[in-house]
C-alpha cells in the first residue's frame, strides 16, 4: 500500500519502503522489482515526475511533481541546494576491517561524543555496483551528527547530503569505519530487518529556504518517524 505523507495540486510526497524502486530502473519492464513511481502514477491516474530518488534498499520520503511546472521548480530547489534532506542511519562501532589493505584510507580513529558534528568531503566516482573515492570523481560533502547509541547498541547518526552523489551517505559512513547496518555492499557484517533493507531512512525534508515553495502550498518542513521499525 502506498503511504502518502503529503499531497496537493502540485506535489505528492510518499514514505517509500525499503526494497522498492523510486523510479523504473534501466532494465525497464524486464526489472520485476516493485516501483513506487509506477504504482503511484497508476493510483493517481495522472503523469507524475520524480523530483529525487532513494536507493532501492533505503526507506523514507520521496517527492514527485504532478505538473511539469512544479517539476521544473522543484528541480531548481534541489540543484541550488535550497532544500535540505535529513536521514537517520544506524551503524556499528568504528571498524575498518571491511576495507581491503590495498585501498587507500586514512583509517583515522576518533572518540565519539553525543551531538558531535562532522563535515565529510571527498571526490566520489560511481562504479557499476558501488561508489568509491577517486581524483576523477565529483566533489561530495556530507554533514553528519552523532546522536549516541540506541537500546540495541547501534550508533545513531543524522546525515544531511549537501551534494547528491549516488550512494554518498553509504560510502561516507563506510569509509570512516561505520558501515550502515545491513549494508553488506559497503562492509556491514550485521543483518538488518528483512531482505533488501538497510538501516538508512530519509525522514525529513526542509523547504523553508526554497524560494517560491509557499506558492506551491508546501509546508516548511515535512517529517516522519525516524526509524522504519
Amino acid at each position: 500500500m502506498i503511504q502518502i505523507v503529503f499531497e496537493n495540486a502540485h506535489f505528492v510526497i510518499c514514505d517509500k519502503p525499503a526494497g522498492v524502486l523510486s523510479t523504473p530502473s534501466r532494465l525497464g519492464a524486464e526489472d520485476e522489482r516493485n516501483c513506487l513511481g509506477i504504482a503511484l502514477q497508476k493510483q493517481l491516474a495522472i503523469q507524475i515526475y520524480p523530483v529525487h530518488r532513494l536507493d532501492f534498499e533505503v526507506s523514507g520520503l520521496v517527492m514527485y511533481a504532478k505538473t511539469a511546472e512544479a517539476h521544473r521548480k522543484a528541480n531548481g530547489w534541489f540543484e541550488n541546494k535550497t532544500v535540505s534532506k535529513t536521514y537517520r542511519a544506524l551503524t556499528t562501532a568504528q571498524d575498518f576491517s571491511h576495507i581491503p589493505e590495498n585501498v587507500k584510507n586514512s583509517r583515522a580513529k576518533f572518540e565519539l561524543s553525543t551531538s558531535q558534528n562532522f563535515e565529510w568531503k571527498s571526490r566520489i566516482l560511481r562504479g557499476k555496483r558501488r561508489a568509491y573515492e577517486s581524483p576523477e570523481g565529483k566533489d561530495s560533502m556530507t554533514l553528519a551528527q552523532y546522536l549516541g547509541a540506541n537500546a540495541q547498541c547501534f550508533l545513531q547518526w543524522d546525515l544531511q547530503p549537501v551534494t547528491g552523489r549516488s550512494h554518498q551517505l553509504r560510502f561516507d559512513l563506510s569509509r570512516h569505519g561505520f558501515p550502515i547496518v545491513g549494508d553488506t555492499l559497503y562492509g556491514s557484517k550485521v543483518k538488518w530487518c528483512g531482505e533488501n533493507s538497510i538501516a538508512l531512512r530519509a525522514y525529513r525534508i526542509d523547504f523553508s529556504k526554497a524560494p517560491g515553495a509557499d506558492e506551491f502550498q508546501l509546508p516548511q518542513i515535512i517529517q516522519i518517524q525516524e526509524s522504519a521499525n
